[in-house]
């Protein structure tokens, strides 16, 4: 985990025994004890995170391979479209641009 973590990053995670050394080492982790049927913990919600986790991929899958320096740009489309699955999303996103030309 170490190095591919931010520093002062929130995480949320599992109880996997492994991830307890994240409070050690200055993260701020939340943890969900889904063996319990304990799927949400105070700001802990590991469902949404998987059902965002599982919609990434599927919106990813259709490309062969993403570089290392245009990832985070397709998982911030990916994000986008999470959020806004409710509505139009191409309404938002006119919407945004709107209020923030370039």
């Amino acid at each position: 985990m170490e190095g591919n973590i931010l520093e002062g990053s929130t995480t949320y995670s599992d109880s996997w025994r492994a991830y307890d050394v994240l409070i050690l080492n200055g993260y701020e982790h939340y943890s969900v004890y889904d063996s319990k049927n304990k799927f949400t913990r105070g700001k802990s919600d590991i469902n949404g995170l998987e059902s965002f986790g599982s919609f990434s991929k599927r919106c990813l899958a259709k490309f062969n391979e993403l570089s290392n320096e245009t990832f985070h740009l397709h998982l911030k489309e990916c994000q986008f479209r999470w959020n806004h699955r409710q509505t139009d999303w191409y309404e938002a996103l006119l919407k945004i641009l709107r209020k923030n030309p370039f």
